[in-house]
């Protein structure tokens, strides 16, 4: 079987501000009403009726295990996410002023694993391999990555919400990612001959951490 991934990237925020939450702007929480998480969502017409089928089944998966709940944006709301295919997957990490966009190109990033990814970067959480522990766990092979992607690799301070490194995570590059050369980019010090990335939707510990920072119950 061969597995095919688009590389998911985090948009540049609008302050370069850290704390000690996953997410890297101060209030950067959505709004929790009750026992639930209230999430506006707008989908652009650019897509067509079975694409955005596609859209709203990433966002009820979260309805499943979480407190989050997507509701239509209407304008008496603020804060809310659009989503539009502009180019390759991205998102902005945690909730910001205002509209923000989710960049789900079609379609090599309408899946499952692409939509959760994104939600994931709205909803707070950075990569995988940039929380605060990671040297613990992987090594990061500067040498290899492609210029203009080292971004994508640097260590950030996380709360990781007493969840373990977790290379089966939706948020998790895979060994290769962003690589010039067809060396690893990341090597798990546990094995460095251990491959992984081919997750399709989020672990159980990337719904650990959502129900975890949003005082869900578990």
């Amino acid at each position: 079987m061969i597995y095919i991934f688009l590389y998911l990237n985090i948009l540049v925020p609008k302050t370069t501000n850290k704390n000690a939450d996953p997410c890297v702007l101060k209030g950067c929480l959505w709004p929790k009403h009750g026992r639930y998480v209230t999430v506006p969502y707008d989908i652009s017409d650019s897509y067509t009726q079975e694409e955005r089928k596609i859209i709203l089944g990433g966002l009820q998966s979260f309805k499943r295990t979480t407190c989050i709940r997507f509701v239509p944006y209407s304008n008496k709301y603020r804060d809310y996410i659009h989503f539009e295919p502009k180019n390759g997957c991205s998102s902005s990490v945690g909730r910001q002023d205002g509209g923000q966009f989710i960049s789900l190109e079609k379609p090599g990033c309408l899946s499952l694993r692409a939509i959760q990814h994104e939600v994931l970067h709205a909803l707070g959480f950075k990569h995988e391999q940039v929380r605060s522990d990671r040297d613990e766990h992987v090594e990061i092979l500067f040498k290899n990555i492609e210029k203009g992607k080292e971004n994508n690799f640097r260590k950030v301070k996380t709360n990781n919400l007493g969840t373990p490194y977790d290379f089966t995570s939706i948020m998790e590059y895979g060994k290769y990612a962003f690589s010039k050369n067809k060396l690893p980019t990341i090597v798990a010090k546990s094995n460095p001959k251990y491959d992984w990335g081919r997750a399709t939707k989020m672990s159980t510990n990337d719904i650990t951490r959502v129900n975890r920072l949003y005082g869900c119950c578990e």
